[in-house]
């Protein structure tokens, strides 16, 4: 995705590693990342149509401990512009598409929202910060149950996690006024269309899982019709899950 001018632009920009007086400096690490993020907006704004981040995700990404969704042994590269591994061979999103698609999503306070692959629980901790209702579901149980108490115990209380096929959604808590897909999908899940609210939007990468898919927007009228608009091309893992015919 990124030109080699992007990636000189973001070492020239990156500083020094930053330390504490009693080791590394996350909340300077934290504060780099939200500019790294502004800068790979616009650089990539021809392609995405997203020159300016909204600066109420960039706020929220710039307070969520990102550093604490990873492994002790990664928490100083955590706010690299990269995706890191987590466990069962999943991985935590890289921060600008976090961001962009949380962008994208246009969630306000107060807004309930679905989100598929809760993995460590930092989308949804993001999402929170944003002031909405989260519903989260996982399909590793091991790895819900974790996210789960992670986010109790940094006191995200208004996310919901289940071990689960986010491929189905959650219907009880639904219809939702957004919709987060956070892997690959080659088709639009009828499932989570049927609990979108009108006029709700849902951002989904559909493509097929072994090349190249477009990150998509979502819009549902009030008549049910639904309009994609492709923003940009991505690579993320498939939605796993059982059997969907």
């Amino acid at each position: 995705m990124r030109s080699w001018f992007v990636v000189a632009l973001l070492l020239l920009l990156r500083p020094a590693p930053a330390f504490a007086q009693d080791g590394f400096d996350f909340e300077t690490a934290r504060a780099q990342m939200v500019r790294v993020i502004q800068l790979e907006a616009y650089v990539t704004s021809e392609v995405t149509g997203v020159t300016e981040i909204d600066a109420r995700v960039l706020a929220a990404m710039g307070k969520v401990p990102r550093h604490e969704f990873v492994a002790e042994p990664l928490a100083r590269y955590a706010y690299e512009d990269t995706p890191l591994p987590i466990d069962f061979e999943q991985n935590l999103t890289q921060p600008f598409i976090a961001a962009l698609m949380t962008h994208l999503l246009q969630v306000e306070p107060g807004d309930t929202v679905f989100e598929t692959g809760t993995d460590s629980g930092y989308q949804a901790a993001v999402l929170a910060e944003l002031g909405a209702h989260v519903y989260s579901v996982e399909v590793i149980e091991p790895l819900a149950q974790s996210a789960a108490e992670r986010l109790k115990r940094l006191d995200y209380r208004d996310v919901a996690v289940k071990a689960g096929d986010g491929y189905f959604g959650w219907a009880e808590h639904g219809p939702y006024d957004a919709i987060l897909v956070k892997e690959a999908v080659d088709h639009l899940p009828l499932p989570l269309v049927g609990q979108l609210k009108p006029g709700a939007r849902m951002v989904v990468p559909i493509g097929p899982a072994t090349g190249a898919q477009e990150l998509t927007v979502i819009e549902k009228d009030a008549q049910g019709n639904v309009r994609r608009t492709r923003v940009l091309p991505v690579r993320f893992a498939p939605l796993q899950g059982g059997d969907r015919t």
